[in-house]
């Protein structure tokens, strides 16, 4: 069993992709980073760390971080996989990881005994599958793609997110907000005025992805996140995707019953660890 890091998104694309479409479902996260890695570099500041556990040419487990950003697993087939990536990085500062259930949790264990510092269970999230949106009431408005005009709207937005699901807000969420402009892939609700939020980007001709789902307070209880997603997740599956993925955090009981009345299905818990130096 043997690591390797890779300095070429390409060559690293060219490796794994197999393996990661081979489980899509629950490597969605990783299949995403990929995708824009390999066509929007610029969207990361800091370098990738790009990593696959293998053992006679059979990947047993792919490992992606974008810092400052926490530490992403693939399905393992061989659970020692993980601490093979624990002990490449155990000079570092990772500030936690993510993954499925099992695989995070292992990994955490790992690293505390590597390096003792302690683990948290941070956010329980569930990974959903579409492959066809369901009649719901729609609330009035319209789908608009978000244009430069709507920059300064978008980093409150963003920041409002990043706060409400506690994740470190930045001056990187400018560059987000840039980076989403440029891809042309965030759109509004429309009431009149912008309403709720929903980002989503196709990862491969069959496959899409929906994330940045919000609303701001004074706008919730109105159909219109139900009515902005629904109409995303259409316009990927008339791009000709088959299969639209998203994350929901199992705290937020509205956007869960939200994505299943629009057609999601939930199919397997995503975990999310914390490191800290004191328990």
């Amino acid at each position: 069993m043997q690591l390797h890091r890779f300095n070429n998104i390409q060559e690293f694309w060219h490796c794994t992709q197999a393996y990661l479409l081979q489980h899509q479902v629950e490597n969605n996260v990783l299949l995403s980073i990929s995708h824009t890695l390999l066509h929007n570099p610029e969207r990361y500041l800091g370098k990738p760390y790009l990593a696959i556990v293998q053992t006679s040419g059979e990947i047993l487990a792919v490992a992606i971080r974008t810092p400052p950003q926490k530490l992403i697993l693939s399905k393992a087939q061989n659970m020692d996989a993980l601490r093979l990536i624990a002990q490449d990085l155990r000079q570092e500062q990772l500030p936690g990881n993510m993954g499925l259930a099992g695989e995070t949790e292992i990994f955490s264990q790992t690293w505390q005994a590597l390096t003792g510092q302690f683990y948290q269970r941070s956010v329980v999230m569930k990974i959903y599958q579409l492959t066809a949106v369901q009649r719901v009431s729609t609330a009035r408005g319209y789908l608009r793609l978000a244009t430069e005009g709507d920059r300064s709207l978008l980093i409150n937005w963003l920041s409002a997110f990043l706060s409400e699901i506690d994740e470190a807000v930045s001056e990187d969420v400018e560059h987000q907000v840039d980076n989403r402009l440029k891809q042309q892939n965030t759109y509004f609700w429309v009431d009149s005025t912008p309403v709720s939020v929903a980002s989503s980007k196709q990862l491969l001709p069959t496959i899409g992805r929906i994330n940045l789902a919000y609303t701001p307070p004074e706008y919730r209880r109105k159909g219109y996140a139900t009515a902005c997603v629904a109409a995303l997740s259409q316009k990927l599956l008339d791009l000709g995707c088959s299969h639209c993925f998203l994350i929901a955090d199992l705290a937020n009981p509205t956007a869960n019953h939200i994505y299943q009345a629009i057609g999601y299905r939930p199919i397997c818990d995503w975990h999310e660890y914390s490191f800290t130096l004191s328990q």
